[in-house]
């Protein structure tokens, strides 16, 4: 289980982070789930985030998958820090072919700088889902000014 949440107004702060993300507005993702080192990032399907073959796209995926883990992080880090990707990996496992798709993400291991989270994707549609994605990642506490 995660470690302890360090910021009683952690959703608040993951929510008005997730805001100035202009990527996130640019795809139309939104936050649906935000609790102590989890978050899930919902996102409807639409034909110019697709690729040839009408699947969206791999990048687009990858994009909510690494918020979702960005943000599960985050919500276990100190009030006034920040939280930035140091590395991941996608193991795409099916199309991405669905009415909307899910990106949930854990936090596995909360340390002082740097979480290890993981995050599947979904692809929904209607009651039926389908693992279209996994991804493993490790990201970075950005302290404050002033604070070791």
């Amino acid at each position: 289980m995660p470690a302890e949440q360090k910021d009683p107004n952690f959703e608040a702060r993951v929510r008005a982070s997730f805001a100035l993300q202009n990527i996130m507005q640019l795809i139309g993702a939104r936050l649906s789930r935000v609790e102590p080192g989890i978050v899930e990032i919902d996102l409807d399907s639409r034909s110019d985030l697709t690729q040839q073959n009408g699947y969206v796209h791999a990048g687009i995926v990858t994009t909510i998958l690494d918020s979702a883990c960005g943000y599960a992080a985050h919500t276990l880090m100190p009030a006034n820090s920040g939280v930035l990707s140091v590395e991941f990996k996608v193991n795409l496992l099916a199309p991405a072919q669905g009415e909307r798709i899910s990106a949930r993400a854990e936090v596995k291991r909360s340390g002082r700088t740097l979480t290890v989270c993981t995050a599947d994707a979904f692809a929904i549609n209607g009651e039926d889902e389908t693992l279209c994605a996994t991804m493993l990642a490790t990201m970075f506490c950005v302290k404050p000014k002033g604070v070791e």
